[in-house]
């Protein structure tokens, strides 16, 4: 199974681009295709880093509001079938809203190592690290403070696709326990398609682990659950846990279960059967093994909203495909316009290696070394019908 898919080192669609640089004050750039980049400050971090949220538009009116800390996707403006435009994504107002009582990673960059990593350690090497137990005495999306959580260095372009933010962020020799000083840049695209790209690369000075991805919280009516939502994920096999959510090391068919998703089906139609995996989401919270080869660039899952039209097909060079539909949104949170966001009130798609990876030998290697480059493409595409 260690072949099965194969090593983690790929080349993604769409390559990070040369890069212009960023001034500190407001501004805005806009050409005859109606494309545009606004820069408007946002705030200081807690360490007091300035933090700016930049709006990208393309030639068809669609919108991405990004903010540098976190590389979060603070709103994602596309049309439904009437041509009218909503916010597409979960997320809050104020800076201070991710900061002081942080929403669980909405919209955000995730890393260095995406999803869960069992009893907060691995082996490499030979040597044994010790991470952060941030997740019930696992680590869950790279510690106490992922990459969600620090300021990203920003700089925009436009390109031929559309309008682009460029993020870099270096995580120094043991941050949160993990080795090497790791080089990472995030690429966000907004394309006159109607895409929203996020190209990762990354480089370490010592052999390490990654796992980079992104954790939109998406809603494609705007507003309600997302129970009616129907789902298409191109996988005959799922990950499946224990209690803690992590990986057992196999894999099971979906066959006759909930998680067959292999023909359109509504999220909620299933979600509440009676099977053991899924009562320990409770709801979906796993890892599907896509069918596909190792490193192209594929559908991951297709996903449309009936009474908008709008639909959303995610594509990734990734092998993995983790699939949560908010399970632990209990209203608490306190959203855009004061929305309260309940259980169900949206989904996460993050394609990615498998959740503990550096423990379980026979999936696909999440190891870079030296000399080594990581590469990583996400692609949110939306139409409608």
């Amino acid at each position: 199974m260690k072949n099965m898919i194969g090593r983690l080192f790929v080349l993604g669609a769409g390559a990070c681009v040369a890069l212009l640089a960023g001034c500190g004050q407001s501004q805005s750039t806009t050409d005859s295709t109606t494309t545009s980049i606004d820069k408007a400050p946002f705030g200081k971090a807690p360490d007091g880093q300035a933090v700016f949220v930049y709006t990208l538009k393309n030639a068809k009116g669609a919108e991405a509001r990004i903010m540098t800390y976190g590389g979060v996707v603070l709103s994602l403006k596309m049309p439904d079938k009437s041509g009218k435009f909503d916010d597409v994504v979960l997320g809050c107002e104020k800076l201070t809203d991710y900061t002081e009582t942080p929403p669980p990673y909405f919209g955000a960059l995730i890393g260095r190592y995406g999803n869960r990593i069992g009893k907060a350690q691995f082996t490499l090497d030979g040597k044994t690290y010790q991470l952060a137990g941030n997740d019930h005495g696992n680590t869950l999306h790279g510690g106490k403070k992922g990459f969600d959580k620090v300021v990203w260095t920003a700089t925009d372009k436009k390109t031929d696709a559309g309008p682009s933010l460029v993020l870099n962020y270096v995580s120094k020799d043991g941050e949160e326990g993990f080795p090497g000083t790791l080089n990472v840049t995030a690429t966000y695209t907004l394309t006159d398609k109607n895409e929203l790209q996020i190209d990762f690369t990354a480089t370490t000075d010592k052999d390490t682990v990654v796992n980079l991805t992104h954790h939109g919280y998406f809603n494609l009516a705007g507003k309600g659950d997302i129970l009616g939502h129907i789902l298409t994920i191109p996988a005959d096999s799922i990950t499946p846990v224990d209690a803690g959510l992590i990986p057992l090391g196999t894999l099971q068919s979906v066959d006759g279960t909930p998680f067959d998703f292999r023909k359109p089906t509504a999220i909620g139609a299933h979600i509440n059967d009676d099977n053991a995996q899924l009562k320990l989401g409770p709801g979906y919270d796993h890892n599907w093994v896509i069918n596909k080869k190792a490193g192209e660039l594929s559908l991951m899952a297709h996903v449309s909203e009936p009474t908008t039209g709008r639909v959303m097909e995610v594509w990734s060079t990734e092998p993995g495909l983790q699939f949560y539909t908010g399970n632990f949104l209990d209203g608490t949170i306190k959203g855009k316009g004061g929305t309260a966001y309940q259980k169900h009130s949206a989904f996460c798609m993050e394609p990615q290696h498998f959740p503990d990876s550096p423990n379980k030998p026979q999936f696909p290697s999440t190891e870079l070394k030296p000399g080594e480059t990581y590469k990583n493409t996400i692609i949110y595409r939306f139409s409608v019908q």
